[in-house]
């Protein structure tokens, strides 16, 4: 089967074209081949998602599509928002156009109660966007990913290891279920062939509940350090969020919009992906030390 994979340099992306390799004729499509992981089994197409530019070559043929592209950060003064929904939409006519039978979309968990933020909200019109245009994709809804390579656990990990305590505004109590990045790619994999769920959004999630103090607390443990929580009213939320940023060496475009979708519970209904598409999982405490040694190779490796 010839599948696409849109945004192949990506953590998740790059781990399912090692995953799918050899099983299928892979193709990625980036902006920048550089940033693609060495050793990769797949043929590159250069363009843009965002302009269009390259998506028609790159889907002719295709029968299977991962969509796994997000705009976090704003360009050119335009909000992440409506950079999602417009390559979104230039993704899903050009998929439709080329007769792709499904896309795979991985979006992101919706809170059950309470307001949805923008990041959130931004995912879900993605997801409406395209199962509209291609009635048999398949879009699944993870929370924190727990990965190598994830920006948002290498965030939680710097910010561990380089604060003397750590800033938790009230969402410390907010719970979620992380999911091992081996397991979400599982599901991605499976979701490409899988006969009964053409048309659905899907839960995907790891076995615990925790919450954000908790997770942590456990990060913290398997890193060997004591870094108590310093609690810090809701109305210092903006500043958690920079002050986050500048230790963690990350974006405050990035951690921004995910620290928004913290005020509330995001747990997931997995029962139908887990009947459905039958993934083994690993605890969080086995992602945790799986994706530490991994992000240890990948350091020395580099070195």
């Amino acid at each position: 089967m010839r599948i696409l994979i849109t945004g192949a340099s990506g953590a998740i992306g790059a781990a399912l074209a090692g995953r799918l390799a050899g099983a299928h004729e892979l193709r990625g499509f980036v902006r920048d081949p550089a940033r693609v992981p060495a050793g990769l089994d797949l043929e590159l197409f250069v363009g843009d998602v965002h302009s269009g530019v390259g998506l028609q070559r790159a889907l002719a043929d295709v029968e299977v599509a991962y969509y796994l592209v997000h705009s976090m950060e704003p360009a050119a003064g335009e909000s992440f928002e409506r950079r999602d929904r417009t390559a979104a939409r230039r993704f899903a006519a050009a998929a439709a156009r080329a007769g792709v039978r499904r896309i795979v979309y991985l979006g992101g968990v919706l809170p059950t109660q309470g307001a949805v933020s923008p990041h959130l909200a931004s995912r879900a019109e993605v997801e409406r966007i395209l199962l509209a245009a291609v009635p048999d994709s398949v879009a699944l809804r993870a929370s924190l990913v727990i990965g190598a390579r994830s920006r948002s656990f290498q965030a939680i990990v710097r910010l561990v290891e380089r604060l003397p305590l750590i800033p938790l505004p009230p969402w410390r109590h907010s719970r979620t279920q992380p999911i091992d990045e081996r397991d979400a790619v599982a599901y991605l994999a499976a979701a490409a062939q899988a006969p009964g769920v053409g048309g659905k959004s899907l839960d995907i999630a790891g076995p615990e509940v925790l919450s954000y103090g908790a997770m942590i607390e456990r990060i913290a443990g398997h890193l060997l350090v004591h870094r108590p929580a310093l609690s810090v009213p809701l109305t210092l939320g903006s500043l958690t969020s920079t002050v986050a940023a500048w230790v963690s060496g990350e974006r405050v475009e990035l951690l921004g919009p995910l620290m928004s979708s913290l005020r509330g519970d995001l747990l997931a209904d997995d029962r139908v992906a887990r009947r459905e598409l039958r993934i083994r999982l690993h605890s969080f405490d086995a992602a945790v030390e799986n994706a530490l040694r991994e992000w240890e190779r990948i350091e020395l490796g580099s070195g």
